[in-house]
């Protein structure tokens, strides 16, 4: 269905914390005039009210179960322990879901399942990983190896359980860079849901959740975060670096991500096409 001005597509927000909270801000503004504002959603209903009330024209304040009803995609911006009610919900409505909480698709497959059986469909918004289109090609041509190398600052893995549970103790920044974990991209989800947004869209777009390796050190030297891709095929080799600069707002996300959403939503309604 072509979108326009006078026939916007009708776009909600689920979660109003620093990423959702900008693209409601931007949507608000008529940043893409092709859609509309219509209803948002959070846990806390008081402060989605008090948002709202902040913006011209104001969306509607709904519960979560209600959302869909308003909106022709649901944008997910809220946390780990939220996708999957979330997502739940907008695809046995038969709606899009654009998904910033890409992690925790690897262990909630089942909800490709549910989209195809509800008419709804799953996009994963992906600012953070370079050269997503170069990768999708290379898996039509057979990808023989796959692999993702990060790095982080220490205070953002530090009071994950897997870490604690490994003995590391990053209160003190190390003095070097230092080796966390490798493994493949299903058990980097596992073991980092809340940071592995890239790696599950990587291991989608290309190889498989089991096929991908993941290495992921702490680096006190950089001021965000720093994805290196490469990738094996029958048709391409690819080496892709990707730096991330803390949001502003907010050190533990990335600025890029906000941008990508709307990226995304821009795709969705734009008469050009670019990329696969």
């Amino acid at each position: 269905m072509p979108y326009s001005k006078d026939t916007p597509m009708r776009v909600a927000i689920a979660g109003l914390g620093n990423v959702g909270g900008d693209v409601t801000l931007r949507l608000a503004a008529g940043e893409i005039p092709q859609i509309r504002l219509t209803a948002v959603c959070s846990k806390d209903i008081e402060k989605a009210r008090l948002f709202s009330e902040r913006l011209d024209p104001r969306p509607k304040v709904v519960p979560l179960a209600e959302l869909p009803e308003h909106a022709d995609v649901v944008v997910e911006c809220a946390t780990y322990d939220a996708f999957a009610e979330i997502a739940q919900v907008t695809l046995v409505a038969g709606k899009t879901l654009v998904a910033v909480s890409a992690g925790a698709l690897g262990p909630n497959l089942h909800l490709i399942e549910l989209a195809e059986k509800h008419g709804g469909v799953i996009r994963i918004s992906s600012g953070a990983l370079p050269g997503l289109d170069l990768i999708r090609s290379a898996r039509e041509s057979g990808i023989k190896s796959a692999k993702l190398m990060s790095r982080m600052r220490p205070e953002s893995l530090a009071k994950e359980a897997y870490v604690i549970d490994k003995g590391f103790d990053f209160s003190t920044p190390p003095p070097e860079p230092m080796h966390v974990f490798s493994g493949t991209a299903r058990e980097a989800s596992q073991a980092f849901p809340r940071h592995f947004n890239v790696a599950t869209t990587l291991s989608l777009a290309g190889a498989g959740l089991d096929d991908t390796t993941i290495e992921l050190w702490v680096d006190d030297g950089i001021p965000g975060v720093i994805h290196r891709v490469e990738i094996d095929s029958e048709a391409v080799g690819l080496e892709l670096v990707a730096r991330s600069w803390p949001s502003p707002t907010n050190k533990s996300t990335a600025a890029v991500v906000a941008p990508s959403v709307m990226a995304t939503l821009r795709s969705m309604v734009s008469a050009l096409q670019l990329g696969n």
